[in-house]
């Protein structure tokens, strides 16, 4: 990950951390240990290469350089990065796969215009 992408990251989880149980954060959440649960964030989720979460995670957008044995839903963009591993489900609405990432799962695209009640 570079500089720039720890511009909403307010929480990080260290390499030699292992967190059994959700994590829920208003803002982004780096993921560099391991977390045995959910990770929802209404800012961005990254997860580092070595990175784990086994449980579902929910973000405005996402990064994922490690792993993840779940599924995923973000608001925005999704970058599967090259050395990611994803197992689980992915509901997006901009979709990055770089070369070498793997995943295994369902891709679904939400739509890109979000309702909006109109008065005339």
């Amino acid at each position: 990950m570079g500089k720039n992408d720890y511009k909403d990251v307010h929480t990080m989880i260290g390499a030699d951390a292992v967190i059994q149980g959700n994590v829920t954060c208003q803002g982004g959440v780096a993921v560099y240990g391991k977390v045995f649960g959910d990770v929802v964030s209404e800012g961005p989720v990254r997860i580092a290469r070595g990175g784990e979460v086994h449980g579902n995670v929910q973000a405005n957008d996402s990064q994922i350089g490690g792993m993840v044995d779940g599924n995923v839903r973000v608001e925005n963009r999704a970058i599967l990065g090259s050395e990611c591993n994803l197992k689980g489900d992915i509901v997006y609405r901009t979709l990055v796969i770089e070369e070498g990432a793997q995943f295994q799962g369902h891709c679904v695209m939400v739509d890109n215009e979000k309702q909006t009640n109109k008065e005339d």
